[in-house]
């Protein structure tokens, strides 16, 4: 047996799983949901931990940051695919092809969309609060300052900027939804997660799900940010974008290349 799948073959085992995720009850969406939520803030948090724990080191080679905080955050989706969650920005691609094709109805879609957008919070914001705000994990320096730092960041870019990366943000994250498609063995499926997630974050491009832990954590530890200018200038953008970013870019064009509506040569 090959260890890799096609490409017709990956989009072929993600309009199955995407069927399988159709017919998933409520209950059970949103309880998968939510793990994938503390999963993603579980990854967040190494990030933060690491990628701002070296800060004298950092302070003259600028790309550190970046380079540990993308290498350690990858840990969040490896845990969604790997143990089994229902992430949002996955599925943003991975239903897509299924629909195009007529195999469900999109509002199959819309509806596993919606219950999973908010198990993704609920797990997010419970993680943030019980297991990294009142156990102090960031409460000393100079993880408190970054995180609230972080958060005030997130919600002082321009709409349209957030949108853009927010677009940019689950191109990659769908990829690396892709190669783990593709991969029948679980290191290969950790490697094709880990460099396209480590990419994003170290290019700086917007996760909703991520911000869902990250802004509110920033809130919590003290940054003046509000639930609106959470919401309205960040929250709202980056999930617009992240749609776009894995419905068209991902499972929309390898739908149209590989499925019943592939380009005629």
């Amino acid at each position: 047996m090959k260890e890799t799948l096609s490409s017709a073959e990956t989009l072929a085992a993600a309009e199955q799983a995407a069927l399988t995720k159709t017919k998933l009850g409520t209950r059970k969406t949103l309880v998968l949901a939510a793990l994938a939520g503390a999963y993603i803030a579980i990854g967040g948090t190494l990030s933060l931990l690491v990628g701002y724990g070296f800060a004298q080191a950092a302070a003259g080679n600028p790309g550190l940051q970046k380079l540990l905080s993308g290498a350690m955050f990858p840990l969040g989706l490896i845990l969604v695919v790997l143990a089994g969650a229902e992430l949002f920005t996955g599925n943003n691609a991975v239903l897509i092809p299924g629909a195009l094709g007529r195999r469900y109805p999109w509002k199959a879609v819309a509806r596993n969309w919606a219950l999973v957008y908010l198990g993704n919070f609920a797990g997010a914001l419970l993680f943030a609060y019980f297991f990294v705000y009142l156990t102090g994990v960031a409460a000393s320096e100079p993880w408190n300052e970054a995180i609230r730092n972080i958060a005030l960041a997130k919600v002082s870019m321009p709409w349209h900027v957030v949108l853009l990366k927010g677009i940019g943000a689950n191109w990659l994250v769908c990829l690396a939804v892709w190669l783990g498609m593709c991969s029948r063995g679980a290191a290969g499926k950790i490697l094709g997660l880990w460099f396209p997630v480590m990419c994003f974050v170290a290019i700086g491009y917007e996760h909703s799900i991520a911000n869902m832990f990250f802004i509110p954590l920033g809130m919590m530890q003290g940054a003046e940010v509000g639930w609106g200018e959470f919401i309205g200038r960040n929250l709202i953008p980056a999930t617009l974008g992240n749609v776009a970013g894995g419905a068209v870019f991902v499972g929309g064009l390898y739908w149209y290349v590989y499925g019943t509506g592939k380009a005629k040569e």
